[in-house]
């Protein structure tokens, strides 16, 4: 009986929580140059932490990036992963990455889900 309790508990605590998450998401815009940014701009990349940005840097000091593909032969970055990031990823030109939070309207028939004041 305690546990079913501590679940409502639980459930009304995390309520506001879930819904705000899931009224916007995140939406990646623009592209990294691999040669030319910085570990803050490579950081930038969804699933990119400044210890693999840091493995990128290390790499192109020693060659620069020929073609995106190459990303592969950085330590910590397979085929799924540089799928996930190609469209993201330049050669040349600036880096224009930005990462911006897009509002998620409503799915059909959740609108009545919402508590009234």
């Amino acid at each position: 009986m305690k546990w079913a309790w501590a679940w409502v508990l639980g459930c009304v605590l995390m309520g506001p929580g879930l819904s705000e998450a899931a009224s916007s998401r995140t939406q990646y815009v623009g592209v990294v140059n691999l040669n030319e940014a910085t570990a803050a701009e490579l950081d930038l990349l969804p699933g990119v932490g400044e210890k693999a940005a840091q493995r990128i840097l290390e790499h192109r000091k020693k060659r620069p990036f020929g073609r995106v593909e190459e990303l592969v032969r950085v330590k910590g970055f397979g085929k799924k992963k540089f799928l996930k990031l190609r469209a993201h990823l330049a050669l040349s030109g600036p880096t224009t990455l930005k990462v911006e939070k897009v509002p998620v309207p409503p799915s059909p028939g959740r609108e009545g889900l919402a508590t009234n004041p």
